[in-house]
Formats: structure tokens, sequence, C-alpha cells
């Protein structure tokens, strides 16, 4: 049986994958081609991560197609309803990369009290002839320890970020739709464990309250933050998106950074991606990165495993 890991999928996947008896295919086909390729390939499980598209057109060009596989939580890229009534089985990895979305959120959160996304732009063009300038200017920095980080959206990635925000000596607020109520366990390197009760508040109240809000909702219809939101918050607020672009009114998010209401925003994901606009990539106020929420090594072979268990668990 046939697998092809189109996004890729790390060695420990292949490796568990082939000594149940699969063929893991690892060739980067282009979407254009993929429907041949699957096709004269005999392939019957399709493994993406968020590159590839798996569209219900795709779903019935391949007859042969039994599985599809995606590498992380979200599965806008796939036509899940669909395939599913086709009869196919559609999996995906929830649990494997909360924690390196969660640290990459501190990251952002980190560097923006900081000034580090600004100062690692500046440094290196007037290190040498403004130090002093720019150490001044970098001087009006603040610490997280104390303050209220509000979650939008309690899920296994909210949580993730919720316990790391505590271990920091943060207040967390959360608000979710769903979740009312949520037991945090913080597990320490010495095999102490600390237990948390969370209550969700309503999104106004979480939103009004936070000194820094982090943002963990999938793919929305309407806008999660907009211009009434940005008017709850306080003055100053820091933001991070690390879940889906399309959530966070990227233009009304300059207007907030613009009239101070914002102070800083992180962005791993962005609503015109993979182009994201030139004025939030030139924005001096916003900590950018390219959608790397889940990139680490031990997320990936966390992924790659969980793939292949659950294919293991259902094709054989």
């Amino acid at each position: 049986m046939k697998v092809l890991a189109n996004d890729g999928i790390a060695q420990a996947g292949i490796d568990k994958l082939e000594k149940s008896g699969f063929e893991v295919l690892v060739t980067r086909v282009a979407q254009e081609q993929l429907q041949n390729y699957i096709n004269e390939n005999d392939v019957e499980a399709l493994l993406v991560r968020s590159a590839t598209k798996v569209r219900k057109e795709l779903i019935d060009a391949c007859p042969n197609l039994k599985l599809i596989g995606r590498g992380g939580v979200g599965m806008d890229n796939i036509d899940v309803d669909y395939a599913k009534n086709k009869g196919l089985h559609v999996i995906n990895t929830p649990a494997a990369s909360s924690g390196s979305v969660a640290e990459l959120v501190f990251a952002h959160l980190y560097g923006g009290v900081r000034f580090l996304y600004d100062a690692n732009r500046n440094m290196p063009l007037d290190g040498d002839s403004k130090f002093n300038e720019l150490k001044k200017s970098y001087a009006r920095g603040s610490e997280l320890r104390g303050k209220t980080l509000g979650i939008i959206g309690f899920g296994r990635i909210g949580q993730a970020t919720a316990k790391l925000a505590i271990g920091v000596g943060m207040k967390v607020e959360f608000y979710d739709p769903v979740i009312t109520e949520a037991n945090l366990e913080l597990d320490f390197f010495d095999g102490q464990s600390v237990s948390f009760h969370l209550t969700s508040k309503t999104k106004e109240e979480v939103i009004s309250s936070s000194d820094f809000i982090s943002l963990h909702v999938p793919s929305q219809k309407a806008y999660v933050i907009g211009k009434s939101e940005f008017n709850l918050m306080k003055d100053g607020v820091g933001i991070v998106n690390a879940a889906r672009g399309g959530i966070l009114d990227e233009v009304a998010l300059v207007d907030a950074l613009e009239s101070g209401k914002v102070a800083f925003a992180g962005l791993d994901v962005f609503e015109s991606e993979p182009s994201p606009e030139i004025r939030i990539l030139m924005h001096p106020n916003i900590s950018l990165t390219p959608h790397i929420g889940a990139a680490t090594g031990e997320a990936q072979k966390r992924i790659a495993v969980e793939l292949a268990e659950q294919i293991i668990t259902l094709m054989k």
C-alpha cells in the first residue's frame, strides 16, 4: 500500500510506516500534476500539510484514494465533509504541535515587550553609529510577569499557551464558545505538578481586561477581531495571531497600531497568505514569521508518528 507524503514527513513516520509494510513516497508533486501522479502510482493515502490542497475535484479524480491525512490541526485546505461522504478516512494531528505553536506565541510576546522585532532590523543598519540612540529607544521595555494574557479559543493550543503563561507568572483569562471551563495540569522537570482551574469569560470581558491577547481559533467566515474589538482593548495592548489568516482584520490592526491602541502585533499567519500585504510586512511594530508555528523538529516528529499510527490502525 502506497502513501504519498506530498508536503514531506519526518523520518520517524516513514520508518514506522515502512515497518508495517507501507511504501512511503516523498516526491513533491505540483498541485496540477497531483491527480495523475496519484492514479499512475496507485497511491491510497495522501498526506499533506498546508501547501497541498485536496478539493472535491481531486477526490473525485482519484478513485483509489482511501485516506487523506493532514500533518497539523486546521484542515481548511481539505474538503473534509465531501471526502468523508465519499467514504474516505480523513485524519489530522491536533495534539502534536500544540506546544510548538505556544512557544512561538511567547517568542512574539517576549520579542514585542523588548522591541526585538525592531532592534533586529535596526542594529545591523545603525548599531555601529547610533548605538546609544538605539539603546535609549529600546529602554522602555516591560515584563510579561504579572500581566494578563487573554486567550481567544481554548482548545489544545490555547491551553498549551495558557500553561506557558502561568509558568511565566501571568494571569490567564480565556473565551471559547464551546469550552466553558478547563483544568490545566502543569508538569515540571522534577515530577511535581500543579493544577489550575479556569472558567471562560465573555469575549468582550477578555478583550477589555487583557494586556496581551493571543488568538487560537480555526478559520472563520468573519473576523474574530475587528474594529469594534480593537475599540474595547486597553491602550498599548499586544496581540498575537498564530492561528489562521482571516480571523484578524489587518486593516483595522494597522489603524490600531498607528493610533497607539495596539503597541505591537505578532503575526505568523496572514489574510493574503502566501503573499502578505506590503503594509503589514513593512510595519515597524509588527513581529513577523512565515507560518512556522508547528515547524519544530520535535513537533514534526510527533506529527509523523501520530499520522503513521493512525494510518496503520485504519488501513491494516
